[in-house]
């Protein structure tokens, strides 16, 4: 099966204001989310892409266009991975929202929250996991096992993907941090998802350019990928 390099979009003006943004619009990147776009652009400008997928909101998007202009590919865009409806807590800041009963339900039993007037947590979780998969399965079709693509998307959103490829159950995602413009990595075999990397801001990407398909698992590790060469 292909690879997934999920980004999670580069800091935006509301996470600086400390709000829950959620699908509002007008909410673009501040200057050092376009410096993280940059930068994981540079990180993943080596490797071969097929695609690149952003959820629709405008945060995503200004980050999507700069990780696609490199590889001069058309950017596409996935309703499916777009932000969890956080309805009546959308908009509001988190120093308030902390103070709701909600809020403890979201942090310790995630599988049991249901924002105000908009989705579950377990229902964002189930549309973007369909998402991915449904995308990766297609561009395998279309273009190999060998096939890496990019989906930019959201927090949550990449949390929920991951805790799904690792086997975690819902419950357990607020255990994985994914911060702004930080890329994390998925390899979806016959048999099982490998999780490559989470959560990284640094570090060389080309061994992707050569990567195998998902096997059996190396008992004791394996031998990993050759190193990069030092300058």
């Amino acid at each position: 099966m292909p690879t997934v390099i999920l980004v999670r979009h580069g800091r935006s003006t509301a996470n600086v204001a400390g709000i829950l943004t959620g699908r509002a619009p007008g909410v673009d990147l501040d200057a050092v989310g376009r410096s993280q776009a940059e930068r994981a652009s540079e990180r993943i400008a080596v490797v071969p892409l097929v695609a690149v997928v952003s959820s629709p909101l405008a945060r995503c998007r200004q980050t999507a266009r700069t990780i696609a202009e490199p590889h001069a590919l058309r950017l596409d865009t996935d309703p499916g991975i777009v932000e969890c409806d956080y309805g009546q807590w959308q908009g509001r800041p988190l120093k308030d929202l902390a103070r709701e009963p909600l809020w403890s339900v979201v942090q310790t039993q995630p599988s049991a929250a249901v924002f105000p007037g908009g989705e579950s947590l377990a229902a964002m979780q189930a549309r973007s996991v369909a998402a991915i998969r449904t995308r990766d399965a297609a561009l395998e079709a279309e273009h190999g096992g060998g096939a890496v693509w990019v989906a930019v998307t959201h927090g949550d959103i990449i949390k929920s993907v991951l805790a799904d490829a690792l086997g975690m159950g819902l419950d357990l995602f607020q255990r994985i941090t994914v911060n702004p413009g930080s890329v994390s990595i998925i390899r979806y075999g016959s048999t099982r998802p490998e999780v490559v990397a989470t959560n990284t801001d640094s570090g060389d990407l080309s061994w992707l350019r050569a990567a195998g398909p998902v096997g059996e698992a190396q008992v004791g590790g394996g031998a990993g990928p050759e190193s990069p060469p030092h300058s």
